[in-house]
């Protein structure tokens, strides 16, 4: 795609991911099935709308570069940085291909900490430089940078409306992601849980879910209007515009701080029955998360917990792709 194909996008698309805090972004498992996590957006220098994934956890990546049907979801300016700033913000569904970068992980960390400290930087607020530069674990990024094919929009939110919708002009060019690492990843740090009703649980005091589908070959994001917990899982209504689509589907539930220091994720993975603008899923698993609540001693001990775990992943996936641990170097003014 172009640049000046950008310039035919719905007002406004890109100052919306350019301050939104968080999107969720869905991809899609080797036998079709999608997932769907909160991750924090931002817009491309060539008509593309990117989000990255930790070199120690690069399964986000790893998904879309075997597959690069994605789709990426802004659907709430509660607690970001649109707050205050538009009265009713749309909700805006991108649905394109992924290009994955990681032929490059010092210029990607470079670029993740500035891009990063500049939007969400509250979270290192007063941390000295001598102990940021100690978490390459989590600095160290995969960029996937998504060229929308299709664009649904509902204006103020209305998520009862008819949205507006964007479709690319002409054949979309998308480029190639950069090779697959070789060499065998180290084993997965933990084991699913076996029961995901605790977690269902949680959900309560998350506000309502995002529901993935998959449609006409491709995944699709949507914020429920109404999320009922059932015996077997929840009852969930649709927004106008969205087909009910039978079949795998992904319910991820999130809320987060003002400047993401804290966040709480539970994603539910299931198979869904339709019925015109309701989806009845029967939940099959929960997916590990990495939540970040409670007080900020009990976050900050959560955090660096992580990072003695994924330290040694740092090294590895590293060198699977024939490269030094990259370092956290203080961005140029």
């Amino acid at each position: 795609m172009t640049a000046s194909a950008s310039t035919t996008w719905p007002h406004d698309v890109a100052d919306i991911f350019d301050r939104a805090m968080v999107c969720e972004y869905a991809s899609l498992t080797r036998d079709g099935r999608p997932v769907t996590w909160p991750v924090t957006p931002y817009v491309g220098a060539a008509g593309s709308f990117d989000v990255s994934t930790g070199l120690t956890y690069p399964d986000k990546a790893e998904r879309a570069r075997r597959d690069p049907r994605v789709a990426l979801l802004c659907s709430s300016a509660d607690g970001t940085a649109l707050d205050g700033v538009h009265p009713r913000v749309p909700v805006v569904l991108v649905q394109g291909r992924a290009t994955v970068r990681d032929a490059d992980l010092q210029a990607n960390t470079d670029r993740y900490v500035r891009a990063s400290l500049a939007k969400t930087g509250a979270g290192f607020a007063g941390m000295p430089w001598f102990l940021v530069k100690r978490l390459g674990w989590y600095f160290a990024r995969i960029w996937v940078e998504v060229t929308p094919e299709r664009i649904l929009w509902w204006p103020e939110g209305d998520l009862s409306r008819t949205p507006e919708v964007w479709t690319a002009p002409g054949d979309v060019v998308v480029p190639a992601s950069d090779p697959a690492p070789t060499g065998p990843r180290l084993p997965s740090r933990s084991a699913p849980p076996a029961d995901w009703r605790p977690f269902a649980d949680r959900t309560a005091r998350l506000g309502e879910p995002v529901v993935t589908m998959v449609a006409d070959g491709m995944p699709l994001a949507a914020r429920t209007r109404s999320a009922v917990r059932t015996e077997a899982g929840f009852d969930v209504r649709l927004p106008v515009g969205v087909q009910a689509a039978e079949g795998p589907v992904c319910l991820t539930f999130h809320r987060h701080g003002p400047a993401m220091e804290w966040q709480e994720n539970v994603v539910l993975v299931g198979t869904a029955t339709a019925e015109s603008d309701r989806l009845s899923v029967r939940v099959e698993r929960v997916l590990n998360d990495w939540s970040l609540s409670g007080k900020r001693r009990e976050r900050n001990r959560s955090f660096l917990g992580q990072g003695k775990l994924l330290r040694k992943r740092l090294e590895v996936e590293a060198a699977r792709r024939d490269q030094p641990v990259p370092r956290v170097r203080r961005p140029h003014a």
